[in-house]
């Protein structure tokens, strides 16, 4: 059995190929200028046909092996095939057709987000790159984010965050420091009253010692003891008289020191209104020496003198 390339080749069907090719009418080519097209169907024809163009090219540079000069090729066929389409899209809304751009696909970053880069490699305005063209060199510095430059916190920034805690005002609020100090609370709190009843039992068997008239003899170690803290506990009571009285005996010297400290004034002081009558009598002669010649005023002085006018 033959092979189709022998079939392919053979007189009858290279002769129905040729009848057929006649018959076919000959492959019309797309308008150079979208303006030359007058029929809305065969805009809308030519917008389809680019569209595939655009297709099979943008699958095509998703290949990252085909090299920096390839993809950067396909990369500006592509872009010289959307300007071409976006001609064509403005022609079919001049000739009353659906207008294709409003829904149009923006640019995306190697993530897929969403970019607006508007004139990113200077080769005119809304220059656009796909699959593997957006990892050449040089390009994908243009989709990276420049990082966030650190921001240095202020005192009011610092001050804002300043509250009670800080200073430790809500530390017994969590409850772990009171049962860590519980205990040693309860352990200082039982010393203070062991201590308390110890003293006020010595005071008060010192005040039966005392009331009963009985005296110690010097043999007797219990009397001896009984004394000593009969003598502890009214040295106690005696401590805050004594410093009592020295305060008071302090705030009476200071009396007498700030009493020998006041100024005397063996001079009599002109009152405020004679000062008053001395700072006017000052500037009225200063007015004077200013608006009016020496001459003048000598001859008022004597005139004054004559008449005995003081001012």
């Amino acid at each position: 059995m033959a092979r189709n390339e022998e079939k392919a080749q053979s007189m009858l069907n290279r002769f129905i190929a040729m009848k057929q090719e006649e018959k076919r009418k000959p492959k019309e080519r797309r308008p150079y200028l979208a303006s030359e097209c007058r029929d809305l169907a065969e805009a809308d024809r030519w917008r389809s046909e680019i569209l595939r163009e655009i297709g099979a090219k943008v699958a095509e540079i998703q290949n990252e092996g085909l090299g920096e000069h390839r993809l950067r090729d396909l990369n500006d066929e592509i872009n010289k095939l959307l300007r071409e389409r976006a001609h064509w899209e403005r022609r079919i809304v001049e000739l009353g057709g659906p207008n294709y751009a409003r829904g149009a696909p923006r640019m995306t970053d190697l993530e897929g987000n969403i970019v607006d880069v508007p004139n990113p490699s200077g080769r005119g305005p809304g220059y656009r790159y796909f699959g593997a063209a957006k990892k050449l060199p040089g390009v994908r510095e243009l989709f990276e984010k420049p990082p966030e430059a650190k921001r240095r916190r202020t005192r009011y920034d610092i001050y804002k965050r300043i509250d009670a805690s800080y200073y430790g005002y809500r530390d017994d609020e969590d409850g772990v420091l009171e049962r860590l100090e519980a205990p040693a609370e309860a352990e200082m709190r039982e010393k203070a009253v062991a201590e308390w009843r110890r003293l006020e039992s010595i005071r008060r068997e010192a005040m039966k010692a005392v009331k009963s008239g009985e005296v110690a003899t010097a043999g007797a170690p219990e009397a001896a003891a009984a004394a000593a803290a009969a003598t502890e506990v009214l040295f106690e009571g005696e401590e805050d008289v004594v410093d009592e009285e020295r305060r008071l005996e302090r705030e009476r010297e200071e009396r007498e020191q700030s009493k020998e400290s006041e100024f005397v004034a063996h001079v009599p002081l002109p009152d405020e209104k004679e000062i008053e009558r001395m700072i006017v009598e000052k500037k009225k002669e200063e007015l004077l020496s200013r608006y009016t010649s020496d001459v003048l005023q000598e001859e008022q002085k004597e005139a004054m003198a004559m008449l005995n006018v003081r001012r």
